[in-house]
Parts: structure tokens; C-alpha cells; sequence
């Protein structure tokens, strides 16, 4: 990879007690989840690169399981699997959650085949992006209003995916295809009734099948391959807790969040896989990518500032 829930009763509503986690530590609580998360996404490359000899689909296939086994194990101790049957039950729901599962495992699946192609900087473009997608929905599905200095981030970011496109001789499919999958992600875990671990579970619950299915055909067709490796289904394994644990994270992070706060936090990971794919991978950054780059970054500063401008504001009143 949580916000309002739905819009008040026109009516006024009953008295009810006073909550007991205040909306301001509910926030603090929310920034330091997006930024955990986030970091340990930034370094997610390192554990795809450990993995590659298996294959962009396998990968997805045994991280999908083992997170299965994770969020299972949480939910065990948590006593979180009546929600998860409440929600099997409710058909919309049911629903709801598959096609934040089909957007998640197009996600990941984008992603590790870009790791494992030597794509790394167009991913963490697409990343870089990411906040204006997240803007953007906030405007159109949640009503979200932006001001004056907003709207100018939004336009530089359009104008350095336009400059990303010149520089690749082609549109950023995989950029484009990483932020938009991930936005929408993001827009149906904040309007879901559901909590972190519990719609996690459930979405991971409903690709297992698959996963299961292709991780049998390889088996079958090309014999143990990697699962004989010791040191490589050590490596696998990790792919679940790697996967599962900053997706709970974006998801505790994302209910308390607005969508608009949350694309703040987005430009960590990116930075980091940025580096990353210069000092690490190797990979050649040309004069127009690197314009392209700095026009995002200048993006989002601008669009930070005036998010910490408005918030002071807000504090002083």
C-alpha cells in the first residue's frame, strides 16, 4: 500500500459518551502509522532484489499466503474472525473488499515485476505521483476542497508526468498503473466499515485461492525450484510479514487520515526507492527524468507547506 466513515445524520444525533481516544491523539496516532509504514515500504526493493530468481508471479503468490498466515495468527489473538465473518455475510461488503483485493494484488504484482525488470525509478515515480491521485479522489468521491496553493502542486505534479512520458519515449504505464491502483486502494480501505487487520485478512483471504492454485501448477510444471532453496523460502516467507505488517500500518493510518494528509506522507517510500535504484541498482537517470523528479519534489513541498501552514492555523485558533 483508513478516514471518515460516512457523512453525518441531517438529524442531530444522541447524546453518547465522550470517546475514549480524542480526535487529536486518533491523528498523532495516524501520522506515526503512515510514517512507519511508509519507511518500510521505501525498502521493500531490497527484499523483492533477494528474490527475483522466482519470479514476479510466484513472488506475489507466496507473499499473499504468508501474510495469510500472519494476519491469521493476529486475528487468532485479536478475536477478530466474527467481523470477518459479518462480513462474508453482508454481500456489498463482501464485494467492497474483493475489488480492493483485485486492486491490491494488480498492485503488487505491478510492482515486483517493475523491481524485477530493473524498473525501479518508474516505480518510485508512480509512487511520487501517488499524492495527486490521492488529491484528486478527495476531491471528486469525497468532497475534499483545495485552495489556491494546493491546486498549483497539483498542476506542477501533471506537468512533471508529462516530462516523465518525453523522457521514456512512451506514457509511465507502470508509474501511472502503480498510482492509480494504489489510490483506489486507498479510497475503498477508508470508506470500508472495517479495521485493519479484519479487512487485511479478508482481502488476503480471497487472492489465497489463486495464489494457491499458481503456487501448485509450479510445483507441478517446473518441479520444487526455489522451494528447495533454503535460503531463498527463508526469504519468501519474509515477503509475508514484509507485506502484511506496513499494509496494517496504511490501514490503521488511513481511518484517521484524510485522504489529501495521508498523500503527504507518500513521497518517503518513493525517496528512498529513488535512491535506491541510483546507488544501489544502478539504474541510468537522464537530464529530463531528473527534471521530471525535481518538479515533483518541488510539488510536494509546495503542497506540504501548505498543509502545515493550514494545520498551524487551525492549532492557533
Amino acid at each position: 500500500m483508513s478516514l471518515p466513515e460516512s457523512a453525518p445524520e441531517a438529524i442531530a444525533p444522541p447524546v453518547v459518551a465522550a470517546p475514549s481516544h480524542p480526535a487529536g491523539t486518533d491523528a498523532r496516532n495516524g501520522v506515526l502509522a503512515a510514517l512507519a509504514a511508509y519507511l518500510l515500504w521505501g525498502f521493500l526493493p531490497l527484499l523483492f532484489k533477494q528474490v527475483e530468481a522466482a519470479g514476479s508471479a510466484l513472488i506475489v503468490a507466496e507473499r499473499t499466503v504468508w501474510s495469510l498466515v500472519l494476519l491469521a495468527v493476529i486475528l487468532r489473538f485479536s478475536g477478530g474472525f466474527g467481523d470477518v465473518r459479518a462480513l462474508f455475510a453482508d454481500r456489498r461488503r463482501a464485494l467492497g473488499t474483493l475489488l480492493s483485493a483485485v486492486l491490491l494484488a494488480g498492485n503488487w504484482l505491478l510492482y515486483v515485476w517493475a523491481v524485477e525488470t530493473g524498473q525501479v525509478l518508474e516505480a518510485s515515480f508512480g509512487y511520487f505521483i501517488n499524492p495527486l491521485v490521492n488529491v484528486l479522489m478527495g476531491m471528486i468521491l469525497l468532497g475534499e476542497r483545495q485552495n489556491r496553493l494546493q491546486t498549483v502542486s497539483i498542476l506542477i505534479a501533471a506537468i512533471a508526468i508529462a516530462i516523465q512520458a518525453i523522457a521514456l519515449g512512451t506514457i509511465p504505464f507502470i508509474a501511472l498503473g502503480l498510482a492509480l491502483s494504489f489510490g483506489f486502494y486507498g479510497y475503498f480501505r477508508k470508506t470500508a466499515q472495517l479495521g485493519p487487520a479484519t479487512g487485511l485478512f479478508a482481502e488476503t483471504a480471497m487472492m489465497t485461492p489463486v495464489a494457491l492454485a499458481f503456487v501448485g501448477y509450479t510445483l507441478i510444471t517446473s518441479g520444487p525450484g526455489v522451494h528447495a532453496d533454503p535460503y531463498l523460502m527463508t526469504w519468501l516467507v519474509l515477503t509475508g510479514p514484509a507485506t502484511a505488517i506496513p499494509l496494517l500500518l496504511f490501514a490503521f493510518a488511513v481511518r484517521r487520515l484524510r485522504l489529501t494528509t495521508i498523500g503527504m506522507f507518500q513521497y518517503i517510500a518513493p525517496s528512498i526507492q529513488f535512491l535506491l535504484a541510483i546507488l544501489v541498482f544502478g539504474e541510468h537517470l537522464n537530464g529530463l527524468r531528473l527534471l521530471s523528479f525535481g518538479l515533483i519534489w518541488i510539488s510536494l513541498m509546495v503542497f506540504s507547506y501548505d498543509s502545515f501552514r493550514r494545520r498551524g492555523r487551525v492549532a492557533a485558533a
